[in-house]
C-alpha cells in the first residue's frame, strides 16, 4: 500500500519502520550486493506485495535470468504469479542480448532499450520498475564514458516518473567507498551480504546506505524470510 507520505513500503517487516515507512515515491534505489543475497527476490517481492495489496502496475526487467527461470524461483519461494500476472509484468530481454546487433539494425541498444521501456510506461503505466541488473545494462549499452553516460541514463529514468529499483552486482563496500557514480546519481542505496557468523554458517544482511529525504538507522540488520515472508531483525553480536 502507497503510504499517506508519498512513500512506497518495501513489504519486509520492520524495514519500513527504518525507512520512515518505505521508499520515497519517484526515487531511483539501488539494490546492490553479491551473488546470492536475494537481491532479485527482494525487488520482485516488492512488487509482488504491491500488486496484491494495491493492484499497483510494476515491471520487472531482466536482462540476464529468463522470464520462466525468475517466474519459477518467485513459485518456490511462495508468490502466486498467476495471481498478480494483470498487474506484475515480467519482461525477458536476454534474447534481445543475444541478438543485439540484428534488434538495434544501426542504432544504440541503450536507445532500443529507453524507447522500449519508454512505450511501456505509456501502454501501462507503471508505477514501479525493476532492472535486473545494472551491470548487463552497461554492457549491453557499451558504455564508455561512465561519468557522463550514466548521468544521463539516470536522469531518463527519472523523467520516467516511476520508483525504480536497479539491481547491482556490487558488493557493499565497492559502494560506499565511493569510486562508482551509482552510488552518487542514485536516491537510495540498499545493500544485501552474506556475514558468516560461525564456521559452518552464513547469515544474510540488508542495511539501508543511503535514502534521500528520509531520516533512517544505517546499521545491518539480519533478513529472514519465512511463511511467504521477509522480515529483518536486530543483528546479534557475534
Amino acid at each position: 500500500m502507497e503510504a499517506d507520505d508519498g512513500r512506497l513500503k518495501t513489504y519486509i517487516d520492520g524495514f519500513d519502520r527504518i525507512l520512515e515507512g518505505g521508499i520515497p515515491k519517484g526515487h531511483i534505489v539501488l539494490v546492490a550486493g553479491t551473488p546470492g543475497t536475494m537481491k532479485s527476490s527482494v525487488s520482485y517481492y516488492m512488487l509482488y506485495n504491491h500488486a496484491v495489496e494495491s493492484g499497483i502496475t510494476s515491471v520487472y526487467v531482466t536482462l540476464e535470468q529468463g522470464r520462466e527461470s525468475l517466474l519459477r524461483q518467485m513459485e518456490k519461494m511462495g508468490m502466486d504469479v498467476e495471481r498478480v500476472k494483470d498487474n506484475l509484468h515480467v519482461l525477458d530481454l536476454a534474447i534481445i542480448r543475444k541478438r543485439l546487433k540484428e534488434v538495434a539494425g544501426g542504432t544504440s541498444w541503450l536507445h532500443v532499450f529507453k524507447t522500449y521501456i519508454a512505450n511501456l510506461k505509456q501502454n501501462l503505466d507503471f508505477s514501479l520498475l525493476v532492472i535486473d541488473s545494472m551491470e548487463v545494462l552497461e554492457t549491453m549499452a557499451e558504455i564508455r564514458n561512465r561519468r557522463t553516460d550514466l548521468f544521463y541514463l539516470f536522469e531518463w529514468l527519472r523523467d520516467l516518473g516511476v520508483t525504480v529499483l536497479l539491481i547491482s552486482e556490487s558488493s557493499s563496500e565497492r559502494l560506499i567507498e565511493g569510486k562508482f557514480d551509482e552510488g552518487y546519481l542514485s536516491d537510495g542505496i540498499i545493500t544485501l551480504k552474506m556475514q558468516l557468523i560461525r564456521d559452518v554458517e552464513m547469515q544474510r544482511r540488508i542495511r539501508c546506505v543511503k535514502m534521500r529525504e528520509t531520516n533512517h538507522d544505517p546499521s545491518y540488520y539480519s533478513l529472514l524470510y519465512n511463511n511467504g515472508r521477509f522480515q529483518v531483525t536486530r543483528v546479534i553480536s557475534e
